[in-house]
């Protein structure tokens, strides 16, 4: 039976801008994917790297107006914005913290209410259309985006308010680690390359654009290197805390680290989470979680495959 429509205001979420005649090529010099697939129809996941290839954000980028847009954790905006600062004094560009200026939110099963917002939104995953201000995302097939300028914000709060159900950020959250889209907090700054994060199968990587910040780690990993750690999908059953990004996974048998949490959320049986793992620990060793009670967690699927032949050809 599937879910009740509902929404989620994403204000974890804030909104880091890049604009100017310069933005596009400024940007491509700075982040993991590619601008070129950036169109006023189709947005992107990405990552901006340090030199050694370890993420310090990852984000949803979308064109609007004279520049981008870039989703990403509200924690990281600022630090985020005062590094890229440093990049781009020669550039024609202007970089701000627009979080104030967006409303985010996190759509579920809303189909009929985009519609009555006059949205039509194709059902492929990073389709976008901008209509009256506002820019809707697909993430897939039932969930999606809206960012609503901050000044028609309470006008849209209340018209989807009258329709559909208001669900927590957990929600939200246990529909993107289902999905598998892992996501950049504070707590995991420089912890991990994009691939650990699965981010090259979720299109958030470009192997042929040319150089970036960090670009050479990422490309001889993905060409050279046997990566040893992934992204995976656990639940665990039972009522136990959320375990916050970083949290340990052990190993049962000698508590040594298996790896650690991506990001968490509740689910009507436990918790679920994503977390970066040893590939070999995820299927031959039983894990849990480095909290009280340490929870035995069960692996999961992602709705997608890793496959590095058809990632290196975007």
């Amino acid at each position: 039976m599937s879910q009740m429509p509902a929404f989620t205001v994403l204000d974890h979420q804030g909104m880091l801008s890049v604009r100017g005649v310069d933005a596009a090529k400024f940007l491509q010099g700075q982040l993991t994917c590619n601008l070129n697939y950036v169109t006023h129809d189709r947005s992107s996941l990405g990552a901006r790297c340090n030199p050694k290839g370890r993420m310090q954000s990852s984000f949803r980028l979308a064109l609007q107006g004279d520049g981008f847009l870039l989703s990403m954790a509200r924690e990281l905006v600022e630090r985020q914005l005062a590094d890229l600062k440093k990049f781009a004094v020669f550039s024609k560009s202007v970089l701000l913290d627009e979080s104030a200026d967006w409303l985010q939110l996190g759509l579920i099963n809303a189909e009929t209410t985009l519609q009555a917002l006059g949205i039509e939104l194709p059902a492929d995953s990073g389709s976008l259309v901008q209509h009256n201000g506002l820019l809707a995302i697909r993430i897939s097939d039932s969930l999606a985006e809206l960012w609503i300028p901050a000044a028609d914000g309470g006008c849209t709060l209340r018209k989807l308010s009258s329709h559909i159900e208001e669900k927590p950020a957990n929600d939200w959250q246990l529909e993107m680690i289902r999905c598998g889209i892992g996501h950049i907090t504070e707590n995991l700054y420089e912890s991990f390359i994009p691939q650990l994060i699965n981010l090259p199968a979720l299109d958030g990587v470009s192997f042929k654009k040319g150089c970036y910040t960090g670009q050479e780690i990422v490309a001889r990993m993905q060409y050279l290197g046997k990566q040893k750690r992934q992204m995976q999908r656990f639940v665990a059953q039972g009522e136990y805390p959320v375990p916050a990004s970083g949290t340990a996974l052990l190993q049962a048998a000698d508590s040594s680290k298996a790896g650690e949490v991506v990001n968490a959320a509740r689910s009507a049986e436990g918790i679920e989470m994503l977390a970066v793992v040893q590939t070999d620990s995820a299927s031959e060793h039983p894990l849990v979680l480095d909290i009280a009670g340490q929870p035995p967690l069960t692996l999961a699927t992602l709705p997608y495959e890793i496959d590095v032949e058809r990632e290196i050809q975007r």
